[in-house]
This record gives C-alpha cells, structure tokens and sequence, in this order.
C-alpha cells in the first residue's frame, strides 16, 4: 500500500452483516462457514468477524461451486488445494527473484575475478622490475584472497579485512 487511504483485498474490513449482503448470503450461512473452515475471516478486538474482499470472492465461489452440486467437504478441499496452488506461485515468484539477483551478483564476482587475474598477469610480468603487487596485501578468507591497498579507507596501513 503506497497511501494510508488504499486497502489490499486482505484487510478485514466488512462486518458480517456487509459480508453477507456482497456474497449473497444469509448471516448464519457466513457463521457455519467460518465453523467449517471454509472462510476464516478477520476478528475485531471485541471479537466479531471482519471479512475482507478476499473473503468475499470466496463465499462467492462457494456459492458457485455448492449450485454446481459440489458437497462442502469437496468445496473444503478445491479451497486448500487453490491457496496450496497460490502459495506455491508466490514461492516461484520469490525464487525467481532471488535467482536473478544471484546472477546479477554472480557476474559481478566473474568481473572482480577477471580484474583480479589481470592485476595479478600483470604484476607477475613486472616482478623483476620491483612493481605489481607493490602497495597491496592479502586479505584471506575461507575460499578466496583478494587483493587490497595497502592503505584501507580508515587509514590503517597493511590491516587486512575481517573475516568474510
């Protein structure tokens, strides 16, 4: 939500009196519903039922799914296997994120090393001459050694990093 004002499909906001009227529904239906776990809506503090919009689309879906004949334990397990399915989809949403943020670092890590090599060819090419890794030191850690100035950004000379 970008504003106070906007609401998501998820905040409990509709009394079951509101509820009942947008779904179609006699207040007792939303009750006996509630009691078999096929809608589980919202509580206020004083404890009565705040349905959100998204709670409404599912009793409206009941309604559809209970005229087409399908018995509520049926309609029950349609409704798990639905947020199941929703619940995976955001996972993969959230694995694919992660996915292209490794390679951005993982590219990232291929230019460091690259760069490293080339410092590395280079100061090997000029090591009679007394240059190459002149003004650097190691800084080791469990599975690589990078190559830093000698002089760290706080002014310290020679003090390698902390582990990584």
């Amino acid at each position: 939500m970008s504003t106070p004002y906007e609401m998501s499909d998820d905040l409990p906001v509709y009394v079951i009196s509101v509820a009942a009227q947008l779904s179609g529904m006699h207040p007792q239906t939303l009750r006996a519903y509630d009691r078999l776990g096929l809608v589980s809506p919202g509580r206020s503090q004083g404890r009565g039922r705040r349905y959100s919009m998204r709670d409404i689309l599912a009793l409206r879906e009941i309604q559809r799914l209970s005229r087409e004949g399908v018995n509520l334990s049926g309609i029950k397990m349609l409704l798990d296997q639905h947020r199941e399915l929703e619940q995976a989809r955001r996972l993969v949403a959230e694995l694919h994120a992660e996915v292209a943020q490794l390679r951005v670092e993982l590219e990232s890590t291929r230019a460091v090393a690259a760069r490293l090599a080339e410092l590395r060819r280079s100061g090997s090419d000029t090591r009679s001459g007394g240059e190459g890794r002149e003004g650097l030191v190691p800084v080791r850690s469990a599975r690589v050694a990078v190559w830093e100035p000698i002089a760290g950004p706080s002014g310290e000379s020679g003090q390698p990093r902390g582990d990584k």
